[in-house]
């Protein structure tokens, strides 16, 4: 996920708050930091927050597995993002785990479960979210199938399904004890469609 291109983001969101009519609601967690950011003008909509409802990836959480609690030298491991105009949207949903269970029978379960949306790609990265590509090959928003980058190696296996505008991706790292694991669901369309 790191890889989609942030600054459109917030070049989108400065061009947002600069127009007049422009409506920012911002939800606070209770610890005071922001949980949920809406902005709505009348040439678009754009959320950002970590109210992630795992059902919005299309995947259902392993077993027995926990969300991957905050670290100190990261944001939070959620996120729920999207981008809604008459010219394009994005939505992109992530929720990371951790669980006891070894890095095999992780990537079983959620290899046959990603099987409903197609062809089960593998593709190894350093890190997660390194492999995370979303564009369009042209103006009639028609994308290619997922594919891994180069070079493709390293440790975390990433199973990925889909198109590279609707795209399906279970990150899974081995720990010394148990592993993470990553759910990531990102759609992208053009003018026509829905997010």
């Amino acid at each position: 996920m790191r890889t989609i291109n942030l600054l459109c983001v917030f070049i989108f969101t400065a061009a947002l708050l600069s127009l007049p009519a422009c409506d920012v609601h911002t939800e606070k967690a209770a610890n005071g930091e922001d949980k949920n950011v809406d902005i709505q003008t009348p040439v678009g909509n754009l959320h950002v927050g970590n109210d992630v409802d795992v059902r919005d990836a299309g995947l259902s959480v392993y077993p027995g597995a926990r969300l991957r609690p905050k670290s100190e030298d990261k944001d939070n491991d959620s996120a729920n993002l999207s981008i809604s105009t008459e010219a394009f949207g994005l939505k992109v949903v992530a929720a990371e785990y951790t669980s006891d269970d070894s890095p095999d029978k992780i990537t079983a379960y959620y290899r046959s479960e990603l099987k409903k949306y197609g062809t089960v790609i593998d593709c190894h990265s350093e890190k997660h979210g390194n492999n995370v590509n979303v564009h369009s090959d042209d103006k009639s928003n028609k994308a290619g199938p997922v594919s891994c980058e180069s070079p493709n190696t390293g440790n975390v296996l990433e199973l990925k399904v889909g198109t590279e505008n609707n795209q399906h991706i279970v990150s899974v790292e081995p720990q010394a004890k148990g592993t993470d694991f990553s759910l990531v669901y990102v759609k992208l369309r053009g003018k026509q469609g829905d997010i």
